[in-house]
């Protein structure tokens, strides 16, 4: 029976219906619903045999599901759904009996939950290849000179060991992110019913710890209508997209003829249809065009999410697909970001000549004018004339004679030794002592703290 007297018009069954995505849920909906099953029968609200019949029931319909031979119906609404009626079919009247003491309402928003612990455990694990490729790859080139750039134009030498490692450190902050979305969907809602509770003396405690959340949710209508544990995991996909992206787009330069620094492995390259020199950085190009699109996601829930109204409103149906796809987007992308550092091959050569430009020194001879006792502003306008005459004569700064370095700094000029030293193209590395410097010895410190982060984990 139903209260409607006309039957659901076709459109409005296509557009209410979430079968056709939210069938990725079954393992979960399973999971829940054998939890469950357990739960009334040891709280005495169904019987053992109806807890018997019901648990090889779901095994009958997980089965189905896996070898994917289950008969979905063309009126199922939805996975939830779907499952139950299977399992009625299966089992008999007593399938019927399952939904008892919850409601779709905290039964939907359970099985996202349990999705997105699993799938932040999942994207940590990738994350942390990819740190072990990148530090393993800053560990073969440790000392392999390169010019580190600030608006794309060359700025101050760094070693690649340095430069790679910088994503290690974006990686690690990313992972504790999916740490916390997992954290924060560690909250079970399933007893909260439809929005008020169940009528029935549930052990939801219980069906935390068989279902591996961390604690109950503690009240009923924030646990049916909450969704930011799935904002929570949207924007560590979007961050962790986001620096992917950055990645993307440094490999696409450098791969480059015009830079030259280093060759993508042909496994994740492309060629071109109709010019056969071609070597197209694809994968590195979609690391960037991936990433808006799971940013889109995130500003996409946050957009059902705004203003709506306490508690459930069928505009949460919304929350699936953004999360699934920014998932396997992420997971995808991740794939391809390690396959690219593992493979890469970069040209020490080239890498070296461009960091030799002695105009990468010019904030080192700044700092001797600074140890010199000149202010710093004064040192910068100093060198900044050194460098207009230097690039007027076509000539490097190392060129210039004893003349024209008193013509901008008498004190510059009575140190041309130390002046020259300065040009010395390693010293303009090893001079970075600071903690988190480039210079060898910082380096190595921050390698050693890496691959602690990566025991540790390993550990944990």
């Amino acid at each position: 029976m139903s209260r409607f007297h006309d039957p659901p018009d076709p459109d409005f069954q296509r557009l209410n219906a979430s079968i056709a995505f939210d069938r990725r849920l079954w393992p979960q909906d399973v999971a829940q619903s054998r939890a469950h099953a357990r739960m009334l029968a040891e709280r005495g609200i169904i019987s053992g045999e109806d807890r018997d019949a019901l648990l090889a029931g779901l095994d009958a319909v997980e089965r189905e599901l896996r070898e994917e031979s289950f008969p979905f119906a063309d009126d199922d609404e939805d996975i939830h759904m779907a499952i139950e009626r299977r399992l009625t079919e299966i089992a008999g009247s007593v399938g019927g009996r399952l939904h008892t003491a919850r409601s779709r309402n905290d039964q939907v928003v359970t099985d996202l939950a349990m999705y997105v612990r699993s799938r932040s455990a999942q994207a940590r694990e990738r994350i942390s290849r990819l740190m072990a490729t990148l530090l393993a790859r800053a560990e073969e080139h440790l000392d392999w000179p390169m010019p580190g750039y600030t608006h794309l134009q060359r700025a101050q030498p760094v070693y690649l060991s340095h430069h790679l490692l910088a994503y290690f450190w974006m990686l690690a902050r990313d992972r504790t992110r999916f740490a916390f979305a997992q954290d924060q969907a560690g909250w079970l809602p399933l007893g909260a019913g439809a929005l008020a509770g169940v009528n029935f003396d549930t052990d939801r405690s219980l069906l935390a710890r068989e279902l591996g959340f961390s604690a109950v949710a503690p009240n009923s209508i924030d646990a049916v209508s909450g969704r930011d544990f799935a904002l929570d995991y949207l924007n560590a996909a979007a961050t962790c997209s986001t620096h992917l992206s950055r990645l993307g787009a440094e490999l696409v330069l450098w791969s480059s003829a015009e830079f030259g620094f280093c060759e993508l492995p042909d496994a994740w390259s492309s060629g071109s249809s109709i010019m056969p020199q071609k070597k197209n950085p694809d994968a590195a190009e979609m690391l960037r065009a991936k990433a808006p699109r799971v940013v889109a996601h995130l500003a996409g829930l946050h957009g059902v999410l705004h203003g709506l109204p306490l508690t459930y409103n069928k505009d949460l149906q919304e929350d699936k697909e953004p999360v699934f796809d920014a998932g396997d987007t992420l997971e995808l992308t991740l794939a391809a970001a390690t396959g690219m550092i593992a493979g890469a091959t970069f040209d020490r050569e080239r890498l070296r000549d461009a960091a030799a430009d002695e105009l990468l020194a010019a904030t080192d001879i700044a700092d001797l004018l600074v140890r010199l006792g000149l202010p710093f502003r004064e040192a910068h306008g100093i060198v900044a004339g050194l460098v207009r005459t230097a690039v007027d004569s076509g000539r490097p700064l190392s060129e210039l004679t004893p003349q024209e370095l008193a013509e901008h700094s008498e004190t510059l000029a009575d140190h041309g030794a130390e002046y020259r030293e300065v040009l010395a193209q390693s010293s303009w590395l090893e001079s970075k002592l600071s903690e988190g410097g480039t210079s060898l010895a910082r380096v190595s410190e921050q390698i050693a703290k890496a691959r602690a982060v990566l025991d540790e984990d390993a550990r944990s």
